[in-house]
């Protein structure tokens, strides 16, 4: 999954500084504590949250607006009568946001329940379910039907592919549930609050990219009943090439799942205050231990749970924010004044940074590799027991995913609709743009007690769903493309089980490690995810491609080609990276308005010239600028695209394949075809050629 990440601004709308005080006798003392302020402000804000604001007027919008202030739409603290917004002054931002972080007792214990959840469900498979299958297992006589079972039930293959006998709609959701992240629910809206809807689009992509992952890549893989995907490229060039884009492989994810961590830990810390350093290691702990006891069954039936748990709390969250700004209606004309619904960048210009180029190449290309590449996607594809059933969960896992990410890109418009006149992250009462959701939520939801642990335990369910994945994935990867291979002799099943499990909890202790860098990290996370992220998925889609598609190319050319794409991208993606943190990097951010705010905030923070740079568009560019300018989207295809050139152009060092040198087992579908027919008019044109001599 997944990626313009932080959550940005967290409701403005929620607005609030009038003093909460009923009590009059008590307004009138200079000696009441900001204790006492704060707490009668979240009574006053849990009981008027639903009277939030609908006004016809239209704010100026401008980040920088801090003039004359037209009357704005009354929000909940506006919406008092005079004798109680007089009573005070205003509350700052500072204790307003520590006001708003109100997690109470029910929706911890929520949040509590979906770990414990998950962790029953590890041990019910890891324990239970493995003792009475041993226990039916000796019950058996006789070698046919127990010789099937127990090759069906080794220890690897139940770990790592549940026995090849898993069902179509819990594998469906499993793979809705990794493929969504905490970075795509969160970032997703963010993204659509941040820059507007030309991020939608992403929605006509995702049927094409399973189109061609479906008919291209997943036919090979599912035919030849690979564990680690990686073991196609031993079978195609040899162990080297294995050995290398297993290790591309390993470095994507331990890139990718601290990102995951930490989104998430961005949302609980709005709500509750926790520090991030503090939840993820204890959420974390769990989830190692589910996935590590119950392998790959605990991992898909965890995410059915998670995946019901995340759209109902995204759901519950758009039908009441929409009941609260006043309808659909009001939501998509605040969105439509502001400029954030429009028609699609028809341009072909790569540098700007979200057209329908750049959609439909770079994302559908992005969105082939992890549909039909990735470890963690095939692997359950795997876990299924024929090609029909495959199919079958192809279409449910995009349709789907389609349908949730619907969601999340309405939830965006509905982020803005509610915050359209006093945005939170120039107020900063939002630290991160990933903090923006979890804003909205404490705004609507205040008044259901357990709505607000519910939406964060969605979130989390997100995150878990893919650290679980990435676990079980990469301990897969490990055990068949590294220890097996360097092992001097086979393994034994309780080898094997013990070596699992202690990859899976080596992989999780560094993931969460690995949360201090992201953190320092200036990116949106979903920008974040994918630029990082093509370092290595670029040379892998590469690797791929020559290998499914391109016959003609040798191990050592195909080594050549993905060493460079992976050099390449790691100079691309790192000078981006920097360029964006020195602030070389802009991206045009749609506009917002302070206008509505009823609160104190620092409007030093608020400068006309940080405005113009944000939109400001930048001079000449030398060729590498030009280069490292492209859109985050391209980075995949990119990578892709060097590695097959690259490998292409070393076939003239290094010599190519000859027609007949490789298997068709080991191509695609669609080459098979177009060798077989080739292969046909030059054995026609060689016995023609070898009859006309022997007439002569």
């Amino acid at each position: 999954m997944s990626t313009t990440a932080d959550p940005v601004a967290l409701g403005v709308g929620l607005g609030a500084s009038a003093p909460p005080g009923a009590d009059e006798a008590v307004v009138a003392k200079t000696s009441t504590t900001v204790a006492n302020v704060i707490a009668k402000t979240v009574a006053v804000i849990s009981n008027a949250v639903s009277t939030g604001a609908t006004s016809s007027s239209t704010p100026t919008y401008s980040t920088t607006t801090t003039s004359s202030t037209p009357t704005p739409t009354p929000t909940p603290i506006q919406s008092l009568p005079p004798s109680l917004e007089d009573a005070e002054q205003k509350l700052s931002v500072k204790d307003l946001s520590q006001a708003l972080q109100h997690f109470g007792i029910v929706d911890y214990l929520v949040f509590i329940a979906m770990l414990a959840v998950c962790a029953v469900i590890g041990f019910y498979f890891g324990f239970i379910e493995k003792k009475q299958k041993k226990q039916k297992l000796a019950k058996k006589d006789g070698g046919g039907a127990a010789g099937v079972e127990e090759r069906r039930g080794s220890e690897a293959l139940d770990y790592l592919v549940g026995g090849r006998q898993m069902k179509v709609f819990p594998v469906a959701l499993s793979l809705v549930a990794s493929f969504v992240s905490g970075i795509s629910l969160l970032g997703t809206s963010t993204e659509i609050y941040v820059y507007g809807t030309q991020y939608a689009f992403i929605l006509v992509t995702l049927a094409i990219s399973g189109a061609i992952s479906w008919y291209i890549f997943l036919p090979v893989f599912c035919n030849l009943q690979l564990t680690s995907t990686y073991e196609y490229f031993e079978l195609r060039f040899n162990k080297s090439v294995r050995l290398l884009s297993s290790a591309f492989f390993t470095i994507a994810n331990l890139i990718w799942l601290p990102i995951v961590i930490y989104v998430p830990a961005l949302a609980f810390n709005q709500v509750t205050g926790i520090n991030i350093h503090v939840i993820t290691p204890i959420v974390c702990l769990v989830c190692i231990f589910y996935t590590t006891a119950g392998g790959l069954k605990a991992v898909v039936w965890t995410d059915v749970i998670q995946t019901v748990i995340m759209i109902g709390a995204v759901i519950f969250v758009i039908i009441k924010g929409t009941l609260d700004v006043g309808g659909l209606g009001v939501v998509f004309q605040r969105n439509f004044d502001s400029g954030r619904i429009e028609w699609p960048e028809l341009t072909f210009d790569p540098k700007v940074r979200m057209s329908m180029f750049a959609l439909m190449v770079g994302y559908v290309g992005h969105n082939t590799y992890q549909f039909g590449c990735n470890q963690m996607i095939t692997q359950r594809y795997m876990s299924l027991p024929g090609v029909k059933q495959m199919a079958h969960t192809s279409f449910v896992f995009i349709v789907g995913l389609t349908l949730l990410f619907a969601l999340c890109l309405y939830n965006g418009l509905l982020l803005f609709a509610t915050y359209y006149d006093c945005d939170p992250l120039t107020t900063k009462l939002a630290s991160a743009k990933d903090q923006l959701v979890p804003l909205l939520v404490i705004q609507s939801m205040s008044s259901f007690p357990g709505v607000p642990g519910l939406f964060v335990a969605g979130v989390f369910s997100a995150a878990l769903s893919s650290l679980s994945t990435g676990m079980n994935s990469l301990s897969a990867v490990f055990l068949e493309d590294y220890i097996k291979p360097l092992a001097k002799k086979p393994l034994t099943e309780h080898q094997t089980g013990v070596t699992l499990r202690l990859c899976t909890v080596i992989i999780g202790v560094v993931s969460v490690a690995l949360v201090f860098v992201v953190e320092r990290m200036s990116s949106h996370v979903l920008q974040l995810g994918m630029s990082i992220g093509s370092v290595v998925q670029g040379p892998l889609l590469g690797l791929f491609t020559m290998g499914l598609l391109c016959p003609s190319i040798n191990s050592k050319s195909a080594i050549t080609g993905s060493l460079v794409a992976f050099f390449f991208m790691g100079w691309l993606s790192i000078t981006a990276q920097i360029a964006i943190n020195s602030g070389e990097m802009h991206s045009p951010e749609k506009p917002v308005s302070i206008e509505g705010c009823d609160y104190e905030f620092d409007r030093s923070l608020v400068s006309p010239a940080n405005v113009t740079l944000l939109g400001a568009e930048t001079p000449s560019l030398s060729f590498a600028e030009q280069l490292y300018h492209i859109s985050f989207l391209f980075y995949t295809v990119m990578g892709g695209t060097v590695g097959v050139i690259a490998g292409h152009l070393a076939g003239f060092i290094f010599g190519r394949n000859k027609a007949g040198d490789v298997e068709d087992d080991l191509l695609s579908p669609c080459i098979r075809r177009f060798q077989k027919s080739r292969y046909t008019s030059v054995s026609l044109h060689e016995n023609s050629i070898r009859s006309s001599n022997e007439k002569s």
